[in-house]
């Protein structure tokens, strides 16, 4: 299993911190710059909602030009820029001018991200401060860059893995990502940035993006809802001089790629809105890996599934609820479910076999589903598929938090 890391330093070629320009009103970190001293080959990969905020079409249209000659990302916490308007892209457009003319390029070269409250102009003159105070910074702080693209976290999310090729050639994935409520997207999540001093095409970049992303944060959630803003980027500069020369290379880079997103997404679900307990939905025996992910998606989704939770209460019939209501066919006389503590299915439970209760003892399913880490596996005795899919429960404080979001 690879180590992954969860700080992040040495990745050659690039530089990352994070600053107050004055767009959060409690006086927190709030814009991030992650640059890199080369042009890096890109990919990109967006939210699926039909609203879609101004920094996601003007990034959309950017990897469409310029997949290949992005040298900066600069994000802003605490106003998301969506709902706009043309005021919006405006502004999504003058902050990557305000950008390019701080580093010395191209505003086509420059990404933007935002996140925040919905219906809010940006603040232009503290985008513009926040540049200047970027630029200026002399550190490569990316504990400060975590922190500042964060909203309604609690704490940064960072991970970072060191490979070598076969060539002996070493290399570092590192990203950040910030997330902890509006979370099940249908495409990525959220926002991530995640970058590499490996060699890659932008074809390369976003082919391994798109396939990491279906295993890790399309594999999350919180809430059941898709933000305006949702996105992950992949930016490679090759400053290691590392390249994927052969298939092995290729494989292990993504094999590392999927470690870190996947360390990167279940951290967003440990930090998840008023979140008591993270747990892992494992279905398998499916038709194939679709119609896995469809079922364990629903019955991570469901308010009945994390509010029993939530509660410590093993009510094992709301996950066949939520099971039988994802839209693919089974047979219910085929499935078999259990309970585990923790993430591994490590001394399982059985619950359920063939479709008939078990007398397995209510307080030994109490004890697990009590645990601050619990896992279902919900065999569907139908085929090879399998899936996973990372949740949490449901509590009194995800509302509060929510009740008193812009007071």
């Amino acid at each position: 299993m690879l180590e992954v890391q969860a700080s992040i330093g040495g990745v050659a070629g690039f530089r990352a911190v994070g600053v107050r320009s004055g767009l959060k009103k409690n006086g927190k970190l709030d814009f991030a710059l992650i640059v890199s001293d080369r042009p890096c080959a890109t990919g990109g990969v967006f939210t699926t909602s039909q609203v879609k905020a101004a920094p996601v079409l003007v990034d959309i249209q950017r990897l469409q030009t310029n997949a290949g000659g992005i040298r900066a990302v600069v994000t802003n916490s605490g106003c998301a820029n969506a709902c706009t308007g043309q005021q919006g892209m405006a502004n999504a457009e003058r902050t990557a001018q305000l950008a390019a003319a701080q580093i010395g390029c191209a505003a086509d070269d420059i990404l933007v991200l935002s996140t925040g409250v919905i219906g809010v102009q940006l603040a232009m003159d503290k985008i513009e401060q926040g540049i200047r105070l970027a630029c200026e910074a002399p550190a490569d702080d990316w504990e400060t860059a975590a922190q500042a693209i964060m909203t309604t976290d609690t704490r940064p999310k960072q991970a970072m893995v060191e490979m070598t090729t076969s060539s002996g050639q070493t290399y570092r994935i590192a990203g950040i990502s910030k997330g902890a409520g509006m979370i099940a997207p249908n495409m990525a999540t959220m926002l991530s940035v995640v970058v590499t001093d490996a060699e890659l095409s932008p074809e390369q970049a976003q082919q391994a993006l798109q396939v990491t992303s279906e295993i890790s944060y399309n594999c999350i959630v919180v809430d059941g809802d898709t933000s305006t803003n949702d996105t992950v980027l992949l930016l490679a500069n090759g400053a290691s001089g590392a390249q994927l020369e052969t298939a092995e290379d290729r494989e292990q880079f993504q094999r590392a790629l999927d470690a870190v997103c996947i360390k990167l997404s279940q951290d967003i679900v440990r930090d998840g809105e008023g979140v008591s307990k993270f747990i892992t939905v494992r279905v398998q025996g499916a038709a194939d890996y679709a119609s896995a992910r469809q079922i364990a998606n629903t019955i991570a989704i469901s308010p009945l599934v994390k509010t029993a939770f939530y509660g410590n209460d093993a009510n094992w019939g709301r996950i066949m609820m939520a099971a039988g209501r994802a839209g693919v066919p089974f047979e219910q006389e085929k499935l078999s479910l259990w309970f585990a503590p923790g993430e591994h299915f490590e001394n399982p439970l059985q619950l359920v076999a063939n479709g008939m209760p078990l007398d397995y003892g209510e307080d030994k399913a109490t004890a697990i589903i009590s645990e601050p880490s619990v896992g279902v596996l919900l065999d569907i005795g139908m085929g090879d598929g399998a899936a996973t899919v990372w949740t949490c429960d449901l509590s009194h404080e995800y509302v509060s938090i929510n009740a008193d979001y812009r007071t």
